[in-house]
């Protein structure tokens, strides 16, 4: 197994993404603190992986608020007695929102859940990998990170700014025993709400489409999440891997 006995932290735990990497981790041996906003799909998750095993510990929190990150980080040390790995998954759309029609609540709310949250569990977190010479991260940002037109303005410079601390992070202490990653997916098969989307931002991301490209599903990525938290990955820091099965590559 390639996370025997490994403390992760997974974030946006309760579906998509997060809930593969959750279910990955868990049949890889690790001990998990999962995640999630929303406490129903935590539940699920908790009886497809433990079944009343306590290698698994569900925890509801947002990720925006700074006394709720650190909470996660926190059950992880209770529960478990170190962290080795976090995976920073949850985040939100921004209904293809560009700037001229961008409210000052819909930017805070992406930044504080896209940028805020992995700036916050980060933090806490490396306080522990730290002591201990050792650990992992993985932040899932997004192809909408690397261009300007997958997205709107709050979405598309949130994904920009955790690559941005991605690599400050693996470089910062990349001396010190602890790597940092980023994967950007393309499209995915998930329940990641668009709500009301902006005409002029959809019209816009119609250009970058290819002409045929399948969607990947959650487990794909979760392998690839997988790669970079093991040992399989000890080699690779301040990657930014992108996932997206071609999209970008024309």
């Amino acid at each position: 197994m390639k996370l025997q006995d490994k403390v992760a932290l997974v974030t946006g735990a309760g579906s998509g993404i997060g809930r593969e990497i959750t279910k990955l981790f868990a049949a890889e041996g690790a001990q998990i603190v999962a995640a999630d906003v929303v406490a129903t799909g935590l539940d699920t998750l908790a009886q497809e992986v433990s079944a009343g095993d306590t290698r698994l510990k569900t925890i509801v929190g947002d990720v925006s608020v700074r006394a709720d990150a650190e909470q996660l980080v926190d059950t992880a040390l209770d529960v478990y007695g170190t962290l080795d790995i976090v995976v920073n998954n949850a985040g939100i759309m921004d209904d293809f929102m560009p700037l001229a029609d961008l409210d000052d609540s819909l930017w805070r709310k992406v930044m504080g859940v896209n940028l805020d949250g992995p700036m916050f569990i980060c933090r806490k977190a490396l306080q522990t990998m730290l002591a201990n010479e050792k650990g992992v991260i993985v932040n899932v940002a997004s192809i909408g990170g690397l261009f300007g037109g997958r997205a709107g303005v709050s979405y598309t410079a949130s994904k920009h700014a955790v690559i941005g601390l991605t690599r400050s992070i693996a470089y910062q202490y990349a001396k010190k025993g602890i790597r940092c990653n980023v994967v950007c997916p393309g499209g995915v098969a998930t329940n990641i709400s668009i709500r009301n989307p902006s005409p002029l931002g959809y019209e816009r991301l119609q250009t970058t489409l290819p002409a045929a490209i399948r969607t990947a599903q959650p487990e794909e990525l979760a392998r690839v999440v997988l790669f970079l938290a093991s040992d399989d990955g000890s080699f690779v820091n301040g990657e930014v891997l992108v996932a997206d099965g071609g999209w970008t590559a024309g």
